[in-house]
Order: C-alpha cells, then sequence, then structure tokens
C-alpha cells in the first residue's frame, strides 16, 4: 500500500490541514467502512472536554444519534482490524516535514503525562 504525501502549504488554514491529515490516514486504514469512524474519532480527540472516551465523544459528534455513533466508534478502537503499523508510518510521513521545516530534529523528549481516568464519583 503506497504512501500519499500531502501537499497542503504549512500556512494553510487549520481545518484544510486536518483534512489532508485524515485523508493521508484513510489511504491506510484498510477498508472503507472505516473512514468515517476514523474521521469521527480523531474529531472526537480534538474536541473540548476533559474525558477522551469514546462515550463522550459520542455524545459531543452526534447528540441525537449517540448509541449508534458510540457503536461506531467502540468497533473501529476495539474490533476493526487495521494496522497500527501502517496508521503510525502515515503519521511520521504527515508529522516529521513539519517538525523539520525549520532544521533537523537533534533531540527527542518524550512525555507520558500519564493523565489519571476521568471517573465518574462513585454513587
Amino acid at each position: 500500500m503506497g504512501m500519499i504525501k500531502s501537499s497542503v502549504s504549512p500556512d494553510a488554514g487549520s481545518e484544510i490541514r486536518f483534512q489532508a491529515y485524515l485523508s493521508a490516514l484513510s489511504e491506510v486504514i484498510g477498508h472503507a467502512d472505516r473512514i468515517d469512524p476514523l474521521h469521527n474519532y480523531c474529531t472526537g480527540l480534538l474536541l473540548p472536554g476533559e474525558r477522551k472516551s469514546i462515550e463522550p465523544m459520542a455524545a459531543k459528534l452526534d447528540p441525537l444519534h449517540v448509541p449508534a455513533t458510540h457503536q461506531s466508534l467502540h468497533h473501529f478502537v476495539a474490533k476493526a482490524p487495521w494496522s497500527d503499523a501502517a496508521v503510525l508510518t502515515a503519521v511520521r510521513e504527515q508529522v516529521l516535514p513539519a517538525l523539520t521545516r525549520h532544521g533537523p530534529v537533534t533531540a527527542w523528549i518524550l512525555d507520558d503525562t500519564g493523565f489519571p481516568k476521568k471517573s465518574p464519583p462513585p454513587t
């Protein structure tokens, strides 16, 4: 499966850059039925709110169809057989040029922030 390099300018608007990013990921996600859930999941990760689990994301993405959106997101994340290696390669091909636009990467700093889970309070 060949990778598609984005030709979108770094100066393009954020929505255009986001759509180009999703398009590149869509090329490697496998079956076409996974494209909408991929787009919804990535969009949900960017929406405001502290909890980034699929239930609150589904409620924000499509308030009138929360159960169906939740099921679609859950299937995409938990059961759909897509290659994480292929997706990570596509991510790297999108992100690395932006990181090296002003010069080579001389050091990587990895920070596992380890945010505590936001669970509902006990009743």
